[in-house]
């Protein structure tokens, strides 16, 4: 049978001539679900058995008929984000995890996940996990399979406990299908590799990808239950003409975890619980090829709790779980799930996530909605929000956390809907974001928004010439991807905000976590908006009609002031402080700070002025030479000090606009006059009122004004750091042109490979070693339940000591500069002081000389001193050779 053809294929490749005889068969999918009793499948194959299938699949070439079904009204009905809560159809109802000897397993109501229960928390003392996992590994046996299209793919015997009930002969459920990808990702297809949602013939809507490196158990049962209850949301939309029962069948869910040295073991344990992962299975090499990715593929219908807690959910889910061999970082995560798996499912949306990301109940659907309605949205996204904590106490307790809520929470309000009316959003955050996956695919000159996203892969590689400028503009991989989807030629996409679609996440609430963050943050964005802008004539050949092309010019100029000023920022920010501060202390009688003493502004101005310079000089230092990890204390105190800059700044704005307004009502009446009569109230005003007012008032009009009074001070506080902090470290960095992310990405060659050999009949096959006990099997799931319910002892990050090493020594370079500079900046700061100057007229001498100064006294008398040793010195040599001595 040949390879489906692409619901759009714009450029006519004709995957037919390439792979005219692949895939050879087709297995037996599964039927609707809940089985009917009627229902009766194929009978179940030992471990270790290839796939046997049949030359026709029922209902195949009846999907090959409809190969136009993107083209087909799919109105959905609508959806409130209130009642985010799926309404469950009921055919849909939990049942309790029957469990063949093993310990009872709570009942956990969907609907009110989490459970209520608490496991008592303790420090897990039992090794059950461990030993079950070499009883397993010792117990395996030698099998010779043999080779589909000369790739290695085993069928294994799930968990007895987690097979739905009517479901027994239904391969899909029972069997965990893994492949050894042995090639790259661009290679995938090519090899003849296979997928089971492409070999069940099932068109697919919608493909989710969830990326992650190590993230525990915790973040990953909060994203992966957060689908599942999406995809729950999906089937009970029964009017739907796209969604309804069987919609699970359209939804296919990608795990790709970076690196298999990396991942965390108990995240392994929750995948086993949800029978998508097995020990003793992989292998690192396939006849001699190194294995790149293990692919293992099951449709598991049972939800896990971070305590290990197992019921079964309210429908199926199509679980792909790619486990990298290799930490090659996430871009590469990503080219496996849009260049090797997308050609094989070819769907229609592609949503994109990151572990610790959790979508609410709807969001997803609610983005697909977009894309179902306006055939012209190539890419869309939600609001990202801060996951503030139970009763929002990560604001309380986190000024750092509240600050990025507030600064989340204004972008969602005031820049992403301005963008979206323009039709072009500057960025699509990674974290959240769905595309077309026809609006993705490059050109018949292999030129298009995919080969630019993947272009940061191979650059940041070390093996490109590419100059420094274009190495940080690819930090930004996602500004890039939706520039090249807006201009991409003669195709009209555009880009949209969907606010109704919401997830939140986890922010850094550490000074070094969040320097670091916002580094690449800055740098990329920077330098893909300078490459946005540059080449903003590429607008008019991308297809939109006339009035469109108008609309994007017009947000191009828009977004080119605003990179200007972005690049003045730092000197903006000070001139504001400056200007705002020295008119306010001035005029002695309307100085901000009389309420101290009188006359006490112009030394207050004189201090802070000073200190804010020091400050930008401290931080260039500590950003030139040191991470963020080693110098997090130097860090946060001038964080803080910037905060209190701030403060004064504000204090004498708002004090110099009560001093230029009328204290009485009738001063009110003429308005207009006091506009035009009063620059300071009118200059400050405006200004205030054109930032912080728009806050208020665009907040209160999306009914979403919380953030005002629960993080607006906070940000107020640390906003001097996002530009002087934030923005330094970021420009002295421009040479780290890497992700931020962190060790070795080789690979451990302990998994044993499969060697090729002939068989009885002279065939070539592989040789490999597998489980083949379902007791086994069992026992590892058990014990994995087991250790999950515990909590494990808390593990405190910890540098190795090379890097704590070469954080020490960079701290004491810096601290010695520090003290160098900072103490001859101290004196001149002191000395050259006006509040020196008067001390010294006031308690020392009184002089119409105005260079007297009695530090130059001193510094005088010192130095004729100094020179009087030297001399006596010199004489008393040339006395002693005089007379013998």
């Amino acid at each position: 049978m040949a390879y489906r053809q692409p619901q759009h294929n714009p450029y006519g490749t004709n995957n037919n001539a390439l792979y005219p005889d692949y895939p050879p068969s087709v297995p037996n999918a599964a039927p609707d679900y809940p089985p009917s009793p009627q229902h009766h499948g194929y009978a179940a194959a030992p471990p270790g058995q290839v796939y046997q299938h049949q030359n026709q699949h029922q209902g195949y070439n009846e999907y090959e008929s409809q190969s136009n079904w993107e083209t087909k009204s799919a109105k959905s009905f609508q959806s409130s984000y209130a009642g985010s809560q799926a309404h469950l159809n009921p055919q849909f109802e939990m049942s309790q995890v029957s469990l063949h000897g093993a310990p009872p397993v709570p009942s956990m109501p969907y609907q009110n996940y989490p459970p209520a229960q608490q496991r008592p928390i303790m420090h897990e003392q039992s090794t059950g996990w461990s030993v079950a996992r070499e009883k397993l590994m010792k117990r395996r046996s030698v099998r010779q399979v043999e080779l589909q299209e000369g790739n290695l793919v085993l069928d294994m015997q799930v968990p007895s406990h987690i097979v739905p009930k009517g479901m027994e002969n239904t391969e899909e459920m029972t069997k965990l299908r893994y492949t050894a990808a042995t090639c790259d990702p661009d290679e995938f297809m090519r090899k003849k590799y296979s997928l089971r949602p492409y070999l069940y013939g099932r068109k697919t809507e919608l493909f989710i990808v969830m990326t992650m490196y190590n993230e525990d158990e915790v973040l990953f049962v909060k994203t992966m239950n957060a689908v599942i209850k999406n995809i729950t949301h999906l089937c009970s939309r029964s009017k739907s003409k796209t969604w309804g029962a069987n919609g699970w069948q359209k939804v296919v869910v990608c795990v790709v975890s970076d690196g298999r040295n990396k991942i965390n073991k108990r995240t392994l344990q929750v995948l086993t619980l949800m029978g998508c992962y097995q020990e003793g299975v992989a292998k690192d090499s396939i006849g001699g090829k190194d294995v790149t990715a293990h692919i293992f593929e099951y449709t598991s219908n049972v939800v896990v709790t971070e305590k290990g807690e197992v019921s079964h959910g309210a429908c199926p889910v199509q679980i792909i779980f790619c486990l990298k061999e290799q930490n090659k970082k996430k871009l590469n995560s990503h080219r496996w799930f849009f260049n090797a798996f997308g050609p094989l499912i070819q769907p229609n949306v592609c949503v994109l996530l990151d572990v610790g990301t959790k979508p609410t109940g709807t969001s997803i659907y609610e983005l697909w909605k977009c894309f179902d309605r306006h055939k012209n949205v190539g890419g869309a996204c939600g609001e990202i929000c801060v996951d503030t904590g139970r009763g929002c106490s990560l604001l309380l307790t986190s000024p750092l956390a509240a600050s990025q809520n507030f600064e989340y929470k204004m972008s969602n309000i005031l820049d992403k809907p301005l963008e979206s009316v323009f039709g072009y959003i500057s960025v699509l955050p990674g974290a959240f974001s769905a595309y077309r996956y026809r609006a993705l695919q490059n050109g018949p000159d292999g030129k298009g928004p995919l080969a630019s996203y993947f272009k940061g892969e191979e650059m940041h590689g070390g093996h490109s010439e590419a100059g420094l400028f274009e190495r940080n503009m690819y930090l930004a991989e996602d500004r890039i991807l939706c520039f090249e989807i807006v201009t991409k030629k003669r195709e009209a996409w555009v880009l949209r905000y969907v606010k109704s679609a919401k997830a939140s996440t986890d922010v850094p609430t550490t000074v070094p976590e969040f320097i670091s963050q916002r580094r690449r943050w800055l740098n990329g964005s920077l330098f893909a908006s300078v490459h946005a802008t540059v080449f903003w004539f590429r607008i008019w050949t991308s297809g939109q009609n006339f009035f469109r092309k108008i609309i994007l010019q017009i947000e191009f100029i828009y977004n080119a002031i605003q990179l200007l000023f972005t690049w003045t920022s730092l000197a903006n920010f000070y001139l504001a402080f400056f200007f705002l501060v020295s008119s306010a202390t001035s005029t002695p009688s309307t100085d901000a700070f009389n309420f101290l003493h009188a006359g006490a502004g112009p030394d207050i101005f004189e201090v802070f002025l000073k200190l804010y310079i020091a400050l930008l000089f401290v931080v260039t230092v500590c950003s030139l030479g040191n991470r963020p990890q080693g110098s997090k204390w130097t860090y946060a105190l001038c964080m803080v000090l910037f905060g209190f800059c701030n403060v004064i700044t504000l204090w004498c704005a708002g004090y110099t606009v009560y001093m230029a307004v009328p204290h009485t009502l009738a001063g009110w009446k003429d308005f207009p006059n006091l506009i035009k009569t009063s620059a300071a109230f009118r200059d400050i005003v405006i200004s205030l009122a054109a930032t912080y007012g728009l806050y208020f008032f665009g907040s209160f009009i999306h009914l979403e004004p919380w953030h005002m009074f629960t993080s607006f001070l906070q940000y107020l506080f640390l906003l001097p750091s996002y530009v002087n902090i934030l923005m330094m470290y970021a420009m002295c960095n421009l040479h780290d042109v890497t992700w931020g992310t962190k060790g070795d990405n080789g690979s451990a060659k302990d998994l044993g490979g499969a060697k090729k050999v002939k068989d009885s009949n002279g065939k070539e096959v592989l040789e490999v070693e597998v489980p083949t006990a379902r007791e086994d099997v069992d026992q590892v799931w058990a014990a994995c339940r087991t250790s999950l319910s515990y909590k494990p002892p808390e593990e405190k990050e910890h540098r190795d000591a090379a890097t704590k090493q070469a954080d020490n020594d960079r701290n004491s370079r810096t601290n010695v500069v520090l003290a160098w500079v900072g103490t001859n900046m101290l004196m001149i700061v002191v000395f050259t002081s006006n509040f020196f100057v008067n001390w010294v007229n006031k308690h020392v001498e009184n002089s119409d000389d105005s260079t007297f100064n009695p530090y130059l006294t001193f510094l005088f008398i010192c130095l004729a001193g100094l020179s009087a040793i030297r001399f006596l010195g010199s004489t008393l040599y040339l006395l002693f050779r005089l007379f013998g001595f």
